[in-house]
């Protein structure tokens, strides 16, 4: 009783203390192959009404990142000619800031939309998302999970190889905080929770 009392008390804590850090503040090392594996087995220990199973996650090395990075560049200096180069190269390296990167997409199941509306599938991925970052602080590394108009943009879906009804749910960079992040203020949960009265 008192171990399962103690691996309460350290579950909680972690979710107390959960923090993200700025993907460019992420460096080496990142987890190794097997603690990621234990990473996307708890991204997977999530609510999925009626199995609809939705998500799917791309791992990235940097090679990938690299290549994405260029892309990335490219499709946004044609449709914005005037940029400078700083802007350019800032939206190559958007990719490539952390050791890992995990991309997480959403693709509706609609044989189960009758039953399980998008929505539902789509809070499903988010779950994935939440997941991933506390297993990742779990295991000693930090984690940020970030979007930008790249997770809208419809060439970057099919560049990454999903189809058009394809959502990205996020960009989720890991890797070993540079510095500790400072704490930043938080919802007052007063302001946040109350009580139903009939």
């Amino acid at each position: 009783m008192l171990e399962l009392c103690s691996m309460a008390n350290s579950t909680i804590d972690l979710l107390l203390k959960r923090r993200s850090v700025l993907a460019k503040n992420l460096i080496e090392p990142g987890p190794s192959p097997e603690e990621l594996q234990s990473i996307l087995s708890a991204a997977l220990r999530i609510p999925d009404h009626g199995r609809a199973e939705p998500w799917k996650i791309q791992i990235l090395d940097k090679e990938a990142q690299s290549s994405l990075g260029d892309f990335c560049a490219e499709l946004f200096n044609s449709e914005n000619p005037d940029s400078k180069e700083t802007h350019i190269e800032l939206e190559r390296n958007r990719p490539q800031r952390s050791p890992i990167l995990l991309i997480i997409t959403m693709c509706p199941n609609e044989k189960k939309l009758a039953k399980i509306p998008e929505v539902e599938q789509l809070l499903s991925t988010g779950a994935m998302c939440q997941n991933i970052l506390v297993a990742t602080q779990a295991l000693g590394y930090n984690a940020q999970w970030v979007t930008d108009w790249p997770a809208y943009h419809v060439d970057v879906i099919k560049f990454l190889g999903h189809n058009d009804k394809t959502q990205i749910a996020g960009f989720i960079h890991i890797g070993t905080a540079a510095e500790e992040p400072n704490e930043r203020p938080r919802p007052d949960i007063k302001e946040i929770v109350s009580k139903f009265r009939v």
